[in-house]
């Protein structure tokens, strides 16, 4: 048992000189030299708050307090665990790399491809460092208009310098992404639970699930499903960046509620009820941010059992000479054709149902939120027959305005005054259309 005893006493006196040789041995000397190395590589200003050596629970050097050019780059801590052995030789092998509290801003984004960079007229090294693992913990993203994070990552190298793997993963336990390569390419799969979209809308999955693969010049998202707003988007997209940016996609949207969806688009707009839509949509913009600026987007769209506020069709077609825009419409059905081309906005063959109330037409939504367009709207009173009002569009989505026609105008002053309010006013005014129509002095058609 001596020999037990004896092992047991080497082991303590190992991790007693671990621990305290830290004290002793200091690295901050060298730290004025470590950043004019940096800087000099990267082209920015390098700050190192400080530098030592640790010894448990294996041998490695921590680095604190560490910033590259104005705040692009920030971050807490970095450890590095090198194998002991290995700096007897040509290849000196890092075991890990961990990185604490890591802060990379939009600018420090765009410039690591210049940080990485290589010379091709610099000399060939004197050896060659292999990075077993890199560990992200505690990671922020922040873009210019919206911030990822924070996050965890995990990245294992093989043995050639490529990575074998990376899995990231938010904090909250709400979103995670594993990369694999596979050949040239890199297969990626996202599993996201009660997750908030990090850029443009805020909008919130229930559950979301991507399947794609990607290179160093596009990622194809061939298989996406999501449930979010009590129903469910399904399809595919992809993304280009070596000419510009380029998106494409295509869904199938099914049951999705729009109560608390629509505000994330157009917060002007109230409008409720279940959607289905089948939504074809690109954008070729130069940069990332300018995307949403430059979509296009085109789609079927149904609209079931909802109410749209702000606007009352009904009132509009039998009180003409109200101007008003309040009050809401509740339908059954709200269907048509909805296209997008750089912030323009078209609404053809619109068509509403509900009992005694139709209508269709066609509405344009310009960049500045102006409306125009022309309704049909069809009411029925009782046992009189449907009487047809057009009403010309206009206002803005905020306080949007429906108005008659000048010949509307005409016959529904006559109607009103032979047989009353209501069922006078409207069955006037498409009597007034129709013969506007006729005689060519109606109003032209938006």
């Amino acid at each position: 048992m001596k020999w037990l005893k004896r092992l047991v006493l080497l082991f303590a006196v190992v991790v007693a000189a671990l621990a305290i040789v830290p004290f002793f041995v200091s690295l901050d000397d060298y730290r004025p030299r470590i950043e004019r190395l940096l800087a000099e590589k990267l082209k920015e200003p390098v700050k190192l708050k400080n530098l030592r050596l640790a010894g448990l629970p294996l041998p490695h050097v921590i680095i604190d307090g560490i910033e590259i050019g104005k705040a692009d780059v920030k971050v807490g801590r970095i450890a590095v665990t090198p194998d002991l052995l290995s700096l007897l030789t040509d290849t000196k092998i890092i075991r890990s790399v961990d990185i604490t509290g890591l802060v990379l801003t939009q600018r420090g984004l765009d410039r690591i491809p210049l940080w990485i960079k290589t010379d091709p007229k610099a000399k060939p090294a004197a050896f060659t460092v292999r990075v077993q693992t890199v560990r992200l913990d505690d990671a922020l993203l922040q873009l210019q208009k919206a911030s990822f994070g924070p996050f965890d990552a995990r990245v294992a190298i093989a043995a050639d310098g490529a990575p074998e793997r990376a899995d990231i993963t938010a904090r909250d336990g709400k979103f995670k992404v594993t990369i694999k390569p596979a050949g040239e390419k890199f297969n990626i799969d996202v599993q996201a639970k009660g997750w908030q979209l990090p850029v443009g809308p805020s909008i919130v999955f229930d559950e979301l699930l991507v399947k794609g693969v990607a290179t160093m010049k596009e990622a194809r998202f061939g298989d996406v499903k999501a449930k979010l707003y009590g129903g469910t988007v399904a399809g595919r997209s992809s993304l280009a960046w070596q000419d510009g940016w380029q998106l494409t996609g295509d869904y199938t949207v099914n049951d999705l509620e729009l109560r608390d969806l629509v505000p994330l688009f157009s917060p002007e707009t109230r409008l409720t009820g279940r959607l289905n839509a089948k939504p074809v949509f690109s954008a070729k913009a130069a940069r990332p941010e300018q995307i949403g600026n430059a979509m296009k987007l085109d789609t079927p769209f149904n609209i079931r059992n909802g109410v749209l506020h702000g606007i009352d069709i009904q009132k509009a077609a039998t009180s003409l000479f109200t101007k008003d825009s309040s009050g809401q419409t509740r339908f059954d059905t709200l269907s048509g054709h909805f296209a997008m081309d750089r912030g323009t906005q078209r609404i053809t063959s619109l068509k509403v149902a509900s009992g005694s109330l139709a209508a269709d037409g066609n509405v344009t939504i310009a960049p500045n939120k102006a409306l125009s367009g022309r309704i049909n709207a069809q009411v029925k009173a009782g046992t009189v027959a449907s009487a047809t009002v057009p009403l010309n569009v206009s206002g803005s989505l905020d306080s949007p305005y429906l108005l008659p026609t000048g010949a509307s105008m005409t016959g529904a002053a006559v109607g009103t005054t032979i047989l009353g309010p209501g069922v006078g006013t409207s069955v006037g005014a498409t009597i007034g259309n129709w013969a506007g129509s006729l005689f060519g002095k109606d109003d032209k058609k938006k």
